[in-house]
């Protein structure tokens, strides 16, 4: 991971909210044996910044969340929020670390009780953790989110879904928390709403100073708020920097094919070309390729991808990646800078 994250929208102090180190998660399952869902994970992320995690479906980005909010632990690596381990945390000093870190789920309908008015379900989140939790508490988290405080009579069936996620992110912030983890907070919603739904947050960050894990499968959504982004395949980190560093320049095959599958409005363009197309299925993460991961798909394989897994190049640095073909421009970009 870079020595220290570039600042980019953000109000960033220079203090670590969220050190993973080296985290290694696995899955037995009947059938299949060992699922490789992390391995050897690092991020880092300075309060008042935003770290998108971008990939396809089954590269790990949902157990992450899951460990940095400890709804489960790593089998080996530490996770750190705010300098506590959150992984080693006891009950007692977990309950107040869960006050610090809260989970924003992709689906907020299945979060929510459909036979529970919405004021209710908010001041139940306020009454388990001790806090204020009348009528004036809930009106409060409603119009943070922008929703009518009548919302609180309504129940989950008769709001929209975007009106459903703006609960969800209410529900999030009823407890104060520094750090959001928002796990595909917007995959699920139509295109207008998910604009609503990104300038919602944005705002949030700005005003309540918070720190967010903004998790996607979409790299062109995550642009809109994250400062760093950390691009994921198949349970390993392969490329990690600044976003403007991996938006302008994306260094490995993989963030290169997701940056060419963003939409763009103008049909005078080109279709992408051929080293940017992947093609086939993300491999079985319990029989994981040998070498790069990333070499059964990959435009630009070569002999050494099949067997030799590469290593995060440069050592330390504003932008890193994983690839044998592609580290050394980027290495040599970095000197440049």
């Amino acid at each position: 991971m870079p020595d220290k994250p570039t600042p980019g929208g953000g109000n960033s102090s220079g203090e670590i909210a969220i050190e993973v180190r080296d985290v290694v998660k696995r899955y037995r399952t009947p059938g299949r044996g060992e699922v490789h869902a992390l391995d050897n994970v690092s991020v880092r992320v300075e309060r008042g910044q935003v770290l998108g995690v971008v990939g396809e479906s089954g590269c790990g980005k949902s157990t992450l969340a899951r460990l940095l909010t400890r709804l489960e632990r790593p089998d080996s690596g530490s996770v750190e929020i705010l300098g506590r381990r959150i992984d080693l945390a006891k009950r007692r000093e977990l309950r107040e670390l869960r006050r610090v870190i809260q989970l924003v789920f992709q689906d907020p309908y299945a979060s929510l009780d459909p036979r529970q008015r919405i004021g209710t379900a908010l001041a139940e989140v306020l009454t388990v953790h001790r806090l204020p939790s009348g009528t004036a508490r809930v009106g409060e988290l409603l119009e943070t989110v922008g929703l009518s405080p009548a919302t609180a009579d309504r129940y989950p069936h008769q709001l929209s879904g975007g009106q459903r996620q703006r609960i969800g992110i209410a529900r999030a912030l009823a407890v104060d928390p520094q750090v959001l983890v928002l796990d595909e907070p917007v995959s699920a919603l139509d295109v207008s709403v998910r604009a609503e739904i990104i300038n919602l947050l944005a705002r949030l960050r700005t005003e309540l100073g918070l720190t967010f894990v903004f998790i996607s499968h979409d790299l062109g959504m995550v642009r809109h708020l994250a400062d760093q982004v950390a691009v994921m395949y198949l349970g390993k980190i392969v490329e990690y920097g600044p976003w403007d560093a991996v938006s302008d320049t994306p260094g490995h095959p993989y963030t290169r094919a997701l940056q060419a599958a963003v939409p763009i409005a103008d049909p005078r363009l080109d279709a992408p070309p051929a080293d940017l197309v992947v093609t086939g299925e993300v491999p079985d993460a319990a029989n994981p390729p040998s070498g790069c991961r990333f070499h059964p798909r990959c435009p630009l394989v070569e002999d050494r991808c099949r067997s030799v897994e590469p290593l995060m190049l440069p050592e330390s640095g504003w932008h890193r990646l994983a690839c044998h073909v592609t580290s050394s421009e980027a290495t040599a970009e970095g000197t440049d800078r």
